[in-house]
């Protein structure tokens, strides 16, 4: 893969981030770009200029003029005394996708360093180098700061790395190992290295790539519940969505017509002395609510793509405008309300589908046994998957609390406006772990209900997805510890299993 400054997408950011043993490598457009910044920097350098972040302090400090003779000590001291992350680490796979994306943004020449310096991270990157990166500290604004400075500390040979056996190990012994030298920074490279919004954007695309695959699951969840709860397929019929022109919905529709298809036993056997008008919401709604969040994803997933191609320095080169401007492009606002924003949509998502969980262990709303079970009172059945799956829903009402909406004054009123891009992207990521958690749920409480309606049949492409869970997860007769059952539905469900099976039944699903 090259690094072109501009080629960042959703799928190929998550692929390299996850394989590393794709190499990666600065594209020769990019560094011609990126030395044609760097010439001109040095002129001016040269010309006696004083600038920002060259030849000055940072932050509350950028009065302060520093001599040409400290100017290498001036980086180095940025990038040691930012380095004030803490928490647990971001794991290897999000620091590579944090990588990419720095030497990607950097790589669009509007820096004024050299191309050593992206050359450098991916060196690293390509020897599995991976810094030790804390998780908080960010507050979204001049960047992602303290993260950045700490992947920026281990490129320059002082810093933590991820060992081969996953210990943490000073960086210097992979170095001496593997025969690489650190990063020596010139004039701006340590500023430049760690003014951006790559933490956020990274921990954000890498979820919603995820967040994509879980949308396709849900539709499977509620097609498999909408046939254990025997409702009606009339509310998928495309008229409907054609007069409510959301793109997200005819999708969905669609994609629950592929699932379920226009008729099943099941759903044969419901239109006989069935004196039901319309199912719950959480069922004849499905193509507006499940809708929504693709429309909130697919919009997202655009807003994250254009950050990870961006400019996010300061200040920004310009040469063939003769121009070093002063700017705010490391502000993380644009990413943070995106992320709080998709933190919503998939907390509703999870909603709906806990609402589905409820309507299959209730006599109320079902004709199914209570709470799933053959033999209540003795067993107690899906009683607690329900209760987990509420708990989950709750949980992640308070994480939907937007993070962009609070900011706080930092280095002395200077930054006096920040994001919190970083924490709004770190909850969209547990959000995200939660909704998986709860579509497992509904995918448990689903082959159950089928197996206490059969012989009736579900659609072709339900009881693939069934009897694939089967194999794993067997028909519940009496009580056991249903936590191991949601564990081995979304091990399926995370590794692309589940959903490979189901498209090889119908084909693609709509995003």
């Amino acid at each position: 893969m090259q690094i072109t400054g501009e080629n960042i997408t959703l799928e190929n950011l998550y692929a390299a981030a996850h394989n590393p043993s794709e190499k990666v490598e600065l594209a020769a457009s990019a560094k011609a770009q990126m030395q044609k910044s760097r010439d001109y920097i040095e002129g001016r350098i040269a010309s006696g200029e004083v600038m920002y972040g060259v030849n000055t302090g940072f932050g509350a400090f950028s009065s302060v003029r520093i001599s040409d003779s400290e100017i290498e000590q001036l980086q180095r001291n940025l990038i040691r005394s930012h380095s004030m992350g803490i928490g647990a680490p971001f794991t290897k796979t999000e620091t590579r996708a944090m990588m990419m994306l720095r030497a990607n943004a950097l790589a669009k020449g509007h820096s004024g360093i050299r191309p050593l310096v992206v050359e450098k991270i991916l060196e690293f990157l390509n020897n599995d180098i991976i810094p030790v990166v804390p998780s908080q500290g960010s507050v979204g604004a001049s960047g992602d700061l303290a993260p950045l400075s700490h992947l920026a500390l281990t490129i320059i040979g002082e810093g933590d790395a991820w060992g081969e056996d996953g210990k943490i190990v000073p960086v210097q012994e992979l170095l001496k190992k593997k025969n690489i030298t650190p990063l020596e920074l010139k004039a701006k490279e340590g500023l430049s290295m760690i003014n951006g919004c790559q933490v956020m954007t990274s921990i954000g695309l890498l979820s919603l790539w995820e967040a994509r695959r879980l949308l396709w699951l849900a539709d499977l969840a509620g097609a498999m519940s909408l046939e254990g709860l025997r409702g009606s397929r009339k509310a998928f019929d495309p008229l409907i969505s054609a007069s409510r022109p959301h793109p997200g919905e005819a999708k969905t529709a669609r994609n629950l017509m592929k699932l379920m298809g226009e008729t099943s036993e099941i759903g044969e056997s419901h239109l006989i002395a069935d004196t039901r008008v319309q199912d719950a919401y959480s069922l004849r709604c499905m193509p507006a609510v499940h809708g929504a969040a693709k429309d909130a994803l697919r919009y997202i997933v655009k807003v994250l793509e254009t950050e990870a191609n961006s400019s996010t320095d300061n200040p920004l080169v310009f040469a063939d405008a003769n121009k070093v401007l002063s700017c705010g492009n490391f502000h993380g606002m644009p990413v943070a309300h995106a992320m709080d924003f998709a933190g919503i949509a998939l907390s509703s998502q999870a909603s709906i589908s806990e609402c589905r969980i409820s309507k299959m262990i209730s006599t109320q709303m079902s004709e199914l046994p209570p709470f799933l079970t053959p033999n209540g009172g003795l067993n107690s059945g899906h009683m607690i998957v329900q209760v987990a799956a509420a708990s989950l829903v709750s949980e992640n009402k308070v994480l939907a609390h937007p993070a962009s909406v609070d900011s706080i004054p930092t280095s002395a009123e200077k930054e006096d406006h920040v994001s919190m891009g970083t924490i709004a992207a770190r909850k969209f990521a547990q959000i995200l772990r939660n909704a998986e958690n709860v579509v497992a749920m509904e995918l448990l409480s689903g082959c159950q209900s089928l197996d206490l309606i059969a012989p009736l049949k579900p659609s072709a492409a339900v009881k693939a997805a069934h009897d694939h869970i089967r194999k794993t997860v067997p028909f519940a007769k009496e009580d056991r510890i249903f936590s191991k059952d949601v564990e081995a539905i979304k091990a399926m469900m995370t590794s692309n299993e589940l959903l490979t099976v189901v498209q090889n039944a119908v084909g693609e699903l709509e995003w």
